[in-house]
């Protein structure tokens, strides 16, 4: 199986990190993840076709939003959530804390 690239947390673009959360997909996959998380690629597709599902799991790796490791014949995702906060503080939270439905935030004091 081959090894996956990840971009040093110094390398991560604000604009590639809010390009890869813009998709409602990868934005569920990422919601999944911070409720869940280290979860296989099969656990995150959710019935969506395996081919697009690598598109978006690769997008995520290349902006530096999530980690992904062989375990055995098993692809294990996990969110550089601790490393994204170093560079951009508060951003991950604020992002997840607006709901998908509605576009209402679930602002929480």
């Amino acid at each position: 199986m081959r090894e996956y690239r990840h971009p040093q947390i110094t390398e991560v673009q604000l604009e590639s990190v809010l390009y890869a959360l813009s998709d409602p997909i990868r934005l569920s996959i990422v919601r999944q993840l911070a409720r869940e998380g280290e979860a296989t690629c099969a656990a995150l597709e959710n019935g969506r076709p395996k081919s697009s599902m690598s598109h978006h799991f690769r997008v995520l790796r290349e902006a530096g939003i999530i980690k992904t490791r062989n375990d055995g014949t098993s692809r294990i995702n996990e969110l550089r959530d601790d490393e994204l906060a170093e560079v951009f503080p508060g951003l991950l939270p604020a992002i997840l804390a607006v709901r998908s439905k509605n576009n209402v935030a679930e602002w929480t004091s």
